[in-house]
């Protein structure tokens, strides 16, 4: 994982952006936060086992869908099943360690 902080590559509204193996910071500070490290961590890894490309072809797919269902964007990107997979697990460091190949799809509702 390579830290880049660059706040004109990240989105309005987000602090990060991860694209393998760079991970884009709006705010130096963000490069000692240990729980949004390792959410940009268990993106890097989804982005690894989908071989990186198909990763974002099924991240829109699914954000296109998701905002279809909700009608608010927002609230389709918190329910992507990658987002839902790294907010959920953030908080645990040790997570990448234990985690189980394609756990993502855990959290496809």
């Amino acid at each position: 994982m390579i830290l880049i902080v660059f706040k004109y590559l990240t989105p309005r509204g987000f602090r990060g952006l991860t694209f393998y193996p760079f991970v884009f910071l709006k705010h130096r500070e963000d490069k000692d936060n240990l729980v949004f490290l390792n959410h940009e961590k268990i993106h890097i890894r989804q982005q690894l086992e989908l071989l990186i490309l198909p990763f974002y072809v099924w991240y829109f797919i699914e954000y296109i869908f998701r905002l279809m269902q909700y009608k608010d964007r927002k609230k389709a990107y918190y329910n992507i099943s990658f987002e839902r997979e790294a907010y959920s697990n953030e908080k645990d460091l040790n997570y990448i360690q234990k985690r189980t190949f394609w756990s993502f799809q855990k959290y496809i509702n």
